[in-house]
């Protein structure tokens, strides 16, 4: 088969074959698919209020802070999202910072990953082990 014919239509063709159709794998997901994805934090990741202002520029736990340069955002469907899609509103946050002290990675938080505990500061973090594989912390 000639490499310019698009994936969709060599598909449609074994499918007419009558091998077993890969059409619903290939181009369906499952509603929602994305919306419950087990997500991992780092140890370091601590959890904050963040109020994107005029991006870079952010607000975090009401105090100004700065996106870093690459910053990865992340909605509550694991998805990147851009920062200035987000001016104006607050949102509750896991967040790292690089060396610098600029905000790394952001992830927003779903409701279910809020309600669980998780430190706000570093001095908090300090009197909690922290177990990676369940992602709780203990005392």
């Amino acid at each position: 088969m000639p490499r310019c014919v698009p994936l969709r239509r060599r598909l449609l063709g074994v499918a007419a074959a009558g091998l077993p159709s890969l059409l619903p794998m290939v181009f369906s997901s499952p509603a929602g698919a994305q919306e419950r994805v087990q997500r991992s934090f780092p140890a370091d990741a601590l959890r904050g209020a963040l109020l994107v202002t005029d991006p870079p520029d952010v607000q975090l736990n009401a105090k100004t802070a700065r996106l870093a340069p690459g910053a990865r955002i992340r909605g509550a469907n694991n998805l990147l999202v851009l920062s200035a899609s987000l001016a104006g509103q607050k949102l509750l946050v896991h967040y790292t910072r690089d060396g610098e002290g600029l905000l790394k990675d952001v992830w927003i938080l779903r409701a279910d990953e809020a309600a669980r505990f998780w430190p706000a500061s570093a001095e908090e973090a300090a009197r909690y082990h922290f177990d990676p594989a369940a992602q709780t912390w203990t005392r």
